[in-house]
């Protein structure tokens, strides 16, 4: 569940719900008198997650504009009709209405990632109005004359250096925030006036700022040593959101992993807890404040928060995956030393242990590198509690939620710091009685499965066995058919080529295949655009060419990463039997 909005007038509550990757638009009264109703049965709509979102928008109360799964962007009636097509060209996403009766969109190709304006009537094509390598997430102000948005150059990562720019009636693009050092996202106007809001590291840390056109003044919301946005894996995002009279704003807070909302305004010197949890997708409306909520022992909803905190609406709840709530456990944020780095990590606590006794643990490693382990809903992680393990979700160096410094720390180090880090949570847990040092497995998805793999090449002594799903391990290959969007990701995680060849084979899992001694279960998608699956083949040639237990399987269709159901419930029936076999029973 992902992604809801008022309507203008706020007759309708709509979001994105995906079911076995099929995703559909949904709405329902906003005053809860009626049941939800599927919108784009007709059409589907791009899934939000991973690297989409910026799914769909209202265009007024009895319209949508959505991004359909082969691309186009479609005008739907509130009754589920198919009104026109406004764009064939490309895969459109990121829809937003004007005043004006013009959307504002982005159209990727294979060589650029445009914003692009085209009227709602779909009586003229769209015209391109960006200029740079990428951009997204368009906005519109009050009255429709100013846009901005989103952009960042060839050869860098959104939260590595991006910029924010205003057009104001078709004129030319001015940057007015960002640059060479500075990461910048989701520009959104207020409704009223000409007052930009956008997320800025530029003082260290990802928080919430305002830029007035009309004075050229730009300060934090609120100046914080927290962070008021994730990075811009897709566009999308809303960890914010503007209060109707453009007085206040709400937005999700990080607090080393836990989430809480707040709201605040430009002025004030503190803002008021509302909700804990995650909320993302944040709107506000006059039916009050909107965001899909989730936590460790909260599945996903859509829920609707009074402003001054008197009360929360469930709208729709998500899939519980058969958990109830005293089988869920809450995690600890813990610290440990690597060398003289401080590290950060989630620990979540087996279930049903008895006190005193030491569980066996599941090292759980998050992608990106660009990421973090946040507490928001996990059912695996749920999974493996209920059934008695501890789970430690490090947070390496290179994690976002800590601060620019952090995350820019794995520069030209990835596969060394982030390694050598969850290495030495390993052995806190051990030390400090987290868990019982002699039954540890380690687990990774993506870049997850790279660090997994390392850890168990490079300290052997740490790790029984190791689940490597959708993992990176050769980085000359990922370099040369990963997708477009992380095409260049590499020249600043590992150094730019060929100047740094010796890095890209010391670092890939392959060339240490022979120093990993625990057994390794491979599981693979076989349309995997981002880690083709000939990585995952090459490995378990390696493994098997020396003998190490390995088991493979290969998901057909899958992409990067498992969503089909029976992919997902496969992946987890394999793994249970997997750890079962070589930590439990050893």
């Amino acid at each position: 569940m992902a992604e809801p909005r008022w309507s203008p007038r706020g007759r309708w509550l709509g979001w994105v719900e995906t079911t076995d990757g099929r995703a559909e638009v949904v709405v329902a009264p906003g005053d809860g008198s009626g049941p939800a109703l599927v919108v784009t049965a007709a059409l589907g709509v791009a899934p939000s997650g991973g690297y989409g979102g910026g799914s769909w928008c209202f265009a007024g109360d009895e319209e949508i504009v959505v991004a359909t799964p082969d691309g186009a962007l479609v005008v739907v009636g509130v009754d589920g009709a198919v009104r026109r097509t406004l764009t064939r060209d490309g895969r459109a996403f990121a829809p937003v209405v004007s005043a004006r009766g013009d959307v504002a969109c982005c159209i990727e190709r294979d060589d650029a990632c445009d914003v692009a304006v085209v009227p709602l009537d779909g009586t003229r094509w769209p015209r391109r109005v960006s200029d740079a390598a990428w951009a997204w997430d368009p906005s519109w102000d009050a009255d429709g004359a100013a846009l901005a948005w989103h952009e960042w150059d060839a050869g860098v990562m959104p939260w590595d250096a991006s910029r924010i720019v205003v057009q104001v009636d078709g004129g030319a693009p001015t940057v007015i925030a960002g640059g060479a050092s500075v990461s910048v996202g989701q520009p959104r106007f207020a409704p009223i006036g000409r007052r930009l809001a956008y997320t800025s590291d530029e003082s260290g840390f990802a928080n919430l700022w305002v830029h007035d056109l009309e004075t050229g003044s730009a300060h934090p919301v609120l100046a914080e040593r927290s962070e008021h946005a994730e990075p811009s894996w897709g566009p999308g995002q809303r960890s914010f959101a503007w209060s109707p009279d453009g007085e206040q704003l709400a937005w999700c807070r990080n607090e080393k992993g836990f989430g809480r909302l707040v709201v605040g305004a430009p002025g004030r010197r503190s803002a008021r807890d509302l909700s804990r949890g995650w909320h993302r997708g944040i709107d506000w409306g006059a039916g009050g404040i909107v965001a899909a909520r989730s936590g460790a022992r909260t599945p996903t909803q859509i829920a609707v928060l009074a402003p001054d905190g008197s009360g929360r609406r469930v709208i729709a709840r998500g899939p519980v995956a058969g958990f109830v709530e005293d089988a869920l456990a809450e995690p600890r944020s813990v610290t440990w030393k690597s060398g003289t780095a401080t590290v950060h990590g989630l620990l979540y606590p087996a279930v049903g242990v008895p006190v005193g006794e030491r569980p066996p643990l599941l090292v759980d490693v998050h992608g990106g590198p660009t990421g973090q382990a946040t507490v928001s809903w996990n059912p695996e992680v749920a999974y493996w509690t209920s059934r008695g393990w501890a789970v430690l979700r490090p947070n390496p160096r290179g994690s976002t939620g800590y601060g620019r410094t952090y995350a820019q720390s794995l520069s030209g180090r990835w596969g060394e710091r982030d390694v050598g880090d969850v290495a030495a949570g390993i052995r806190a847990a051990h030390r400090d009685g987290w868990a019982d040092g002699g039954r540890v497995a380690i687990s990774g998805g993506s870049s997850g499965g790279f660090v997994a793999l390392l850890v168990a090449a490079r300290h052997p002594e740490l790790v029984r066995a190791v689940v490597d799903a959708s993992g990176v391990t050769d980085l000359f290959d990922l370099a040369e058919t990963t997708h477009r969007f992380e095409s260049r990701y590499l020249d600043r995680l590992v150094g730019e080529l060929p100047g740094h060849a010796d890095r890209y084979r010391d670092r890939s899992p392959v060339t240490h295949a022979r120093a990993i001694t625990a057994p390794v279960l491979v599981l693979h998608g076989t349309a995997d655009e981002v880690v083709p699956i000939g990585q995952a083949d090459r490995l378990v040639e390696e493994l098997r060419a020396v003998g190490t237990p390995v088991e493979y399987e290969q998901y057909d269709g899958a992409g990067h990463g498992l969503r089909a159901v029976a992919h997902v419930e496969d992946a987890m029936s394999r793994t249970d039997a997997f750890l079962t076999r070589w930590v439990l029973r050893r």
